[in-house]
């Protein structure tokens, strides 16, 4: 059977390095395995599945049992190819992973990885759970990978706080006293989860001034970041705005994350200034 894009639900795009040609200037057959294992990583991300933390959490990891690769075109330095990959088979121990690299719709390469469910420490087959098989169906069927919860800092505080912790504190270094706040206890908060029940994200929201909402400490864990869970949580969070009755969101928004706020739709306004060290402008949308 052919393989084709469309066959594909996640694709991620790359870029041939100059380190990855051989002499006769065309990718060295070694490194389409690399390009696989590369997109493996952002298939798990799309899951919302932090791998290190989601393998303790199922008692195993997946360890590989055979590479398949099949050469039908060459890609060649600086060109953006996207590399496809799918669950095709799930066994009692083992699955199937479908790989392919196209050069838009041509197929250049395709292959197959073969892992097994396995005790980390004796490397010993295991049953791979029920629950890691249901979210590779789900994936694969098209089904919403997170969960946003939207409440109180009383229901949500510990999960929340947990995930600002790691990002501001422990990652920016920004001062815990400069952290937390009493507005805490008035704002409404989110909290992306996935479908291990293991909280991602969060972010608040707050009156700002009359018909204007402000959010902050948006906060993705390290590991899920690119993998759209933000923007489920300021979706969330804009909602919320909405049903409160606000015009306009309003947020502070680190330099580096200017631009994933300007993709849906806020605009900066004003200077750039420092806020606990940290770069920062002011971006807004109406509502």
């Amino acid at each position: 059977m052919t393989t084709k894009r469309s066959d594909f639900r996640f694709t991620e795009r790359l870029r041939v390095r100059w380190a990855e040609v051989d002499m006769q200037n065309i990718v060295f057959n070694a490194h389409y395995l690399m390009y696989f294992d590369t997109t493996v990583s952002g298939y798990w991300r799309a899951m919302a599945m932090p791998y290190a933390d989601t393998m303790h959490y199922l008692g195993g990891d997946l360890f590989a049992r055979k590479a398949t690769v099949e050469y039908e075109a060459s890609a060649r330095f600086d060109e953006l190819i996207d590399v496809g990959v799918r669950t095709t088979r799930i066994g009692n121990s083992s699955m199937v992973l479908a790989c392919a690299v196209f050069r838009g719709d041509q197929l250049l390469v395709g292959g197959e990885l073969v892992y097994v469910f396995a005790d980390p420490a004796t490397q010993t087959s295991q049953p791979i759970p029920q629950q890691f098989r249901d979210v590779l169906e789900a994936f694969e069927a098209g089904k919403p990978m997170v969960e946003v919860r939207v409440g109180a800092w009383r229901e949500l505080g510990p999960e929340a706080g947990a995930i600002r912790a790691k990002v501001f504190v422990e990652e920016q270094k920004i001062p815990a006293e400069m952290e937390w706040d009493a507005a805490d206890a008035e704002c409404v908060h989110a909290v992306a989860y996935n479908r291990f029940g293991k909280p991602l994200a969060t972010g608040r929201l707050l009156e700002h001034v009359p018909g204007v909402a402000k959010i902050g400490r948006m906060a993705v864990l390290a590991p899920m970041r690119g993998g759209r869970i933000g923007r489920s949580v300021l979706d969330a969070l804009m909602q919320a705005a909405r049903e409160r009755g606000f015009r306009e969101a309003l947020l502070h928004a680190q330099l580096s994350a200017a631009p994933f706020y300007s993709r849906v739709g806020f605009s900066t306004r004003g200077p750039v200034f420092e806020e606990a060290g940290i770069p920062h402008v002011e971006m807004v949308r109406a509502l």
